[in-house]
């Protein structure tokens, strides 16, 4: 979690210095949602996600220097340069992105889903998705036959109250998101996430449930994120009380006063684990910095799978 804190804040200040240009949507004020459900899913399992994935990515175990890479644009990036900061992506690490349509992640993660099930590979997906995601019709299409064909896919809504600048008040009379799984009979939980104990604990059953053979589960997520929708976004759509009561639910500093009363964490192992993480950003920053960007061929490249359909170059 301290590392996607600091990792985060670094982006925006290499934003800041137009390091890193395009889009770039920060996940500070989210991290325990990333970290509990990391810590219930193994490492076959598999990931996707829309847009806000540098937590994601960094959890599930990305470099750091591969995705800085990649915010740079550079030919060392997790997605060689070409997706940036909406599409990272590694097959390697069972993550599937990163994607920057509205939703559009949501029917992909049941086919991932469904191809587990065929193949009885015994794995599930988690197909996160924002609070304004649950608006696309598609999501609809995606839970009735998730349902119809018990799939194992855990459907995660990272609520932050906010899509892009609207609120969640003006855009639905349903205020409970996770209600919305009943309609399809889909065992549903509204989880807070700010507390990663909270978010562990909700994942780790959803995930037996989906393994075991029980289908989906909805999960919605309450979080909250510190900084605008984007880097454009000064979010003066809300209000400084509204921030800063957020901020004193900060999961960091929750899952950290938890540790040091339990005695699980003392004061100097804090401070060396801030050193580490400061040096890993540190090192990620100067490995974008020295990459090579991408050669102008690359353009052409990753379109088509020439290898298994030659025919496609004839």
């Amino acid at each position: 979690m301290l590392l996607m804190r600091r990792f985060e804040e670094k982006c925006a200040q290499l934003y800041g210095q137009q390091k890193i240009k395009g889009f770039c949507h920060l996940y500070i004020g989210q991290e325990a949602v990333v970290a509990g459900t990391y810590s219930a899913i193994t490492p076959e399992d598999s990931v996707i996600t829309a847009y806000r994935d540098h937590g994601h990515a960094l959890a599930c175990g990305l470099s750091p220097e591969s995705i800085m890479a990649e915010l740079y644009g550079k030919a060392t990036g997790c997605s060689k340069g070409k997706g940036g900061s909406m599409h990272l992506f590694s097959k390697e690490h069972r993550f599937f992105g990163g994607h920057g349509i509205v939703g559009g992640q949501v029917p992909l993660g049941a086919g991932i889903a469904f191809a587990e099930k065929y193949l009885e590979t015994g794995k599930v997906n988690i197909c996160f998705m924002g609070d304004g995601a649950v608006r696309q019709g598609a999501l609809h299409e995606t839970f009735n036959m998730a349902m119809l064909w018990n799939l194992p896919v855990v459907f995660v809504i990272e609520n932050n109250g906010y899509a892009m600048g609207t609120s969640v008040q003006r855009t639905t009379n349903v205020m409970d998101l996770s209600q919305i799984g009943l309609s399809y009979q889909m065992p549903s939980e509204a989880v807070d996430g700010m507390n990663v104990v909270t978010v562990h604990d909700a994942m780790t059953q959803a995930v037996a449930r989906a393994r075991n053979g029980e289908g989906p589960t909805l999960l919605e997520i309450r979080t909250y994120r510190y900084r605008g929708h984007s880097m454009s976004d000064p979010a003066k759509y809300r209000t400084k009380e509204e921030l800063e009561s957020y901020r004193n639910q900060d999961p960091i500093e929750q899952i950290k006063s938890w540790m040091m009363d339990n005695k699980h964490l003392t004061d100097k192992a804090y401070e060396a684990l801030e050193e580490k993480i400061d040096a890993m950003v540190s090192a990620s920053v100067q490995f974008a910095e020295e990459s090579p960007w991408p050669e102008e061929i690359e353009m052409y490249r990753d379109v088509y799978v020439q290898e298994d359909y030659p025919y496609l170059m004839d």
